[in-house]
């Protein structure tokens, strides 16, 4: 069992309260109080968890520097009153900085016993996580303009 001290507690607290209120804002049409609140929960408990010197050479790693700049400035353009804008630019800093944690994640969801035989059918495994994560943006830019030439 993994031991937690009583920092790291208080951060997974707030980490859960932060991604929370991000689900619970974006679900109630994108509701600039409730993002801020969990964006600053989120960050919060982040640096509570890994620490603020680990936070910071986290997000500040030079190979790293656009994906924090596009989070960050998600973050602060959600915090000046431009929900939607935001959150779109803080998904695509998520996926960029977190990349390399996705193929573990899959890895660990195979073990599962019911998600796993659902992720190995072949049609599904066949789908490479690196390249999902590589066109994302380009995917998520088709479907914005889809969706704006549509309405």
């Amino acid at each position: 069992m993994i031991s937690l001290t009583d920092s790291q507690k208080i951060g997974m607290g707030l980490t859960g309260f932060g991604v929370f209120f991000l689900f619970f804002g974006m679900i109630l049409f994108f509701d600039k109080a409730l993002l801020a609140i969990g964006n600053i929960l989120f960050v919060a408990g982040l640096a509570f968890v890994i620490g603020l010197e680990r936070t910071f050479r986290f997000f500040f790693q030079k190979h790293k520097l656009k994906a924090t700049s596009f989070f960050l400035g998600g973050v602060f353009v959600v915090l000046i009153g431009w929900p939607i804008i935001g959150v779109v630019l803080e998904i695509y800093g998520f996926f960029l900085l977190f990349r390399g944690f996705f193929p573990v994640v899959v890895g660990f969801i195979r073990r599962i016993p019911v998600l796993g035989s659902i992720l190995n059918l072949p049609f599904i495994s066949a789908v490479s996580i690196d390249h999902c994560c590589s066109s994302l943006w380009s995917c998520v830019m088709f479907t914005c303009m889809n969706h704006f030439i549509a309405h």
